[in-house]
């Protein structure tokens, strides 16, 4: 302002001083000492660890946080540096500024983080430098896996889930649940059951959090019992070991219910023929003729448990010859249905019969003429349920569709392997339960249909995580085919293990 009015104005200049050491010019400062002078007659790092040794177990990659603390931590990940700040001794002196891991040799038992600290010195000057710290690791196991060492069956909890349904579908979709949230990382041993799976833990608190978890994800009813191991009356010491049976409810997604009469009168007449379209910690019921739903809880279905009239492995495949929309689309429990009348007809009657059926379906918005889809052939099925036989008059729909088949498409992609895999449990298996190549084979189909439907079904895979396959090289023939296959490349994560290439591998599965 005063420039703009022309009047004459002094401009400031910053004044220089000689260091009283060395005799450079400098910037005045409290100590009239230059930074070269002061870091070589104090240093503020005088007094802090340089060298610290810290405990690791290298089975449960834990680290010891005095007295009996077990810290999991990866890698030069954010857990294991704030571990090792802690660690270090009178550093509420300094302030820190910034602290990162220098790389070191993974096997040379080595662990560098440099730190750069701030302390007030001379006269109010303030003066900032980095230092090196080496933490030296040394092996110890943990209480728990010493244990687990000694004798593999020294097991204090053991969780029992089970499943009374044929297939075992639920079982890997959990299975993933199970590694996405770590649930299972306390579990000393697992083991694969018929119908089930077995988790073995140390602590009895561990099982009582792993059931929480299971709890959560799945409806289901659990009961606890205790067996007396051993005794000590004179210190009134006892050791018992700790079972929990945890069954999951029989019903799965795409299954077809016949409601029980006083459950459909409670839920405002509902159904009785309803579809189950999602199971977490409550059965969502969908009524494919009105567009009516509801949610079940575990208390709610235990209280009336009933079974599935027809489960997926009883879908027939039809194809779509006629699309008619009847409705705009709805939004019912955040998914969006059309109701359409179809007509459709068997696949497997082309070139026999002249059978047609006209249906009325709740997926109009994904069905055009010339389409395949899987459902439910009431017309031909032998159903003996004691629950249908109690509606007297019930007109049931000759078929029910469930979904639409992409398998006309899978048969151009066949062989091929797919961009994005699976991480899996490391479960024992229990041979004398099993019957040879007949049981793998099954389990094996039955992945893959579990695979199919990750594929098909967004809202499934939302839940758990999927890998990028380092292996799959994308052809010019795949490129821009079975887009609504096609997993985004935006849902992938990439496999981030620091393990050599072969263990990786076995826990991994296209």
């Amino acid at each position: 302002m005063a420039a703009e009015a022309g009047m004459f104005t002094v401009h400031q200049t910053v004044g220089s001083v000689l260091c009283c050491k060395c005799g450079i010019l400098m910037v005045p400062n409290a100590a009239n000492m230059c930074v070269k002078c002061l870091r070589s007659e104090i240093d503020i790092t005088e007094g802090l660890q340089k060298h610290v040794i810290i405990i690791h177990c290298p089975e449960c990659d834990c680290y010891l946080q005095p007295p009996r603390t077990w810290l999991k931590a990866q890698v030069e990940s954010k857990e294991l540096l704030t571990f090792c700040v802690k660690r270090l001794k009178n550093l509420n002196k300094v302030r820190l500024i910034h602290a990162e891991f220098i790389w070191t040799e993974p096997h040379s038992k080595r662990i560098k983080v440099k730190l750069r600290v701030q302390k007030e010195v001379l006269n109010g000057a303030v003066l900032e430098q980095a230092f090196l710290v080496e933490y030296v690791v040394q092996d110890q196991m943990c209480e728990s896996c010493s244990k687990v060492q000694a004798n593999p069956d020294q097991w204090v909890a053991a969780v029992q889930l089970r499943q009374h349904v044929s297939h075992r579908r639920t079982f890997f979709y959990l299975e993933q649940l199970i590694l996405k949230h770590d649930a299972a990382v306390r579990a000393i041993r697992i083991r694969q059951m018929d119908r089930g799976i077995d988790f073995f833990f140390s602590n009895r608190s561990h099982a009582v959090k792993f059931v929480e978890f299971v709890q959560k994800v799945v409806p289901i009813k659990s009961r606890s019992d205790k067996q007396l191991v051993s005794q000590d009356s004179k210190s009134n010491n006892y050791n018992y070991k700790y079972t929990f049976s945890v069954e999951i409810c029989p019903i799965c997604r795409e299954d077809l219910i016949c409601l029980p009469p006083k459950l459909a009168a409670s839920l405002g007449n509902l159904g009785p023929i309803v579809i189950c379209t999602k199971v977490s910690n409550a059965i969502a019921l969908l009524d494919p003729i009105t567009l009516r739903h509801c949610f079940l809880d575990a208390d709610q279905y235990w209280r009336t448990a009933f079974t599935s009239l027809m489960s997926s492995k009883q879908l027939v495949e039809y194809v779509v010859l006629d699309v008619d929309l009847i409705s705009p689309e709805v939004n019912v429990g955040g998914s969006k249905y059309v109701m359409a009348d179809v007509q459709v007809a068997r696949v497997s009657d082309f070139g026999k019969n002249d059978t047609m059926f006209f249906i009325r379906t709740h997926l109009g918005h994904l069905l055009n003429p010339g389409d395949y889809a899987l459902g439910y052939d009431m017309h031909a099925a032998n159903s003996n349920d004691m629950e249908l036989d109690a509606y007297r008059g019930l007109e049931i729909p000759e078929v029910i569709l469930i979904k639409k088949s992409y398998e006309e498409r899978r048969q151009k992609r066949r062989g091929k392997p797919r961009s994005w895999k699976l991480k899996s449990l490391n479960m024992e298996v229990d041979d004398s339960l099993t019957r040879g190549k007949a049981d793998e084979e099954k389990r094996n189909s039955e992945y893959e249909q579990f695979i199919k439907d990750l594929e098909e079904d967004p809202t499934l895979r939302f839940n758990i995580s999927l890998y990028r396959n380092e292996d799959y090289r994308p052809s010019e023939e795949t490129d821009g085919e079975n887009d609504e296959l096609a997993v985004p490349v935006e849902e992938l994560l990439a496999d981030l293990g620091i393990h050599d290439d072969g263990e990786d591998e076995e826990g991994m599965r296209e």
